[in-house]
């Protein structure tokens, strides 16, 4: 990451100048354009159109859960990591905070482009799961909040986690503790765990997401049973405690994990 953009513009604009220039460089990625474009997209379709023709019933509420567990992982948590992990090692961070550009607009800055291909996926999974004649969605905002959310979270903690990874190969091995906690949150594992580990599981960050997109997409919890009641748009924002105050805690702890620990150059 070298020009970014023209001077004057930099000096107006700084975060859209540096997310410009992040979105150069996650374009010409290969590997990160894959992972942000075919996979979050097309694993949960497939999914989607396999249990339609098993006559599978909440297949929508499937294709949402596994879009954001692969969405927030590996096109917002690893790309982050990746990114603000190479830039560190080519000293980039470290010369960007000698010019206009703020600290937390420097660490945002490569957080926009997974956003962005978020985003993108999760409207091109709407359109073609409910084109298919999916039922509506129950509550469409807690859709938006589990995505939104999930993504402030999971940038926060790829800021986090750059700090104990020395470069993008080491990212294999640092990410692994972030995406366990990850698929731990998934509903078909907590049904299947004992009662006290389905306790804690479901305090984790991507619990609090699947919640959510159970809410939005079904009307009932992630983990309720096939006799549950479903609820209307009103009824569900009742149970929108637990998971939103995983995700308000969550944030706050990413933020400080990531204010305190984050490492602008490296460290012998």
């Amino acid at each position: 990451m070298t020009t970014m953009q023209r001077p004057a513009e930099h000096r107006r604009h700084p975060l859209r100048a540096l997310a410009t220039a992040e979105y150069r460089q996650f374009r010409r990625n290969t590997t990160l354009l894959y992972l942000g474009t075919l996979f979050p997209v097309g694993i949960p379709l497939l999914t989607f159109f396999v249990e339609r023709h098993a006559s599978m019933g909440g297949r929508e509420t499937s294709a949402f859960e596994l879009f954001a567990l692969i969405a927030l992982l590996l096109v917002q948590y690893y790309s982050v990591l990746s990114l603000v992990t190479t830039r560190r090692g080519e000293g980039v961070l470290k010369r960007l905070r000698t010019g206009e550009a703020a600290d937390w607009q420097i660490q945002a800055a490569p957080t926009v482009p997974g956003a962005v291909l978020t985003v993108i996926g999760a409207v091109i999974v709407a359109a073609v799961v409910y084109g298919a004649g999916a039922p509506a969605p129950v509550n469409p905002v807690a859709l938006v909040l589990a995505v939104v959310a999930g993504l402030v979270i999971f940038s926060l903690l790829a800021l986090a986690t750059s700090a104990v990874t020395k470069n993008a190969e080491a990212a294999q091995i640092t990410s692994i503790p972030v995406i366990t906690l990850a698929v731990i949150g998934l509903a078909s594992i907590r049904t299947v765990l004992p009662d006290r580990l389905a306790t804690v599981a479901d305090w984790t960050p991507f619990a609090a997401v699947s919640d959510l997109v159970s809410l939005g997409t079904a009307g009932k919890p992630a983990t309720a049973g096939k006799s549950y009641i479903a609820l209307d748009f009103a009824g569900t924002f009742h149970h929108f405690g637990r998971p939103v105050a995983t995700l308000v805690i969550w944030a706050m702890l990413s933020l400080v994990l990531a204010r305190v620990y984050f490492r602008w150059d490296i460290r012998d």
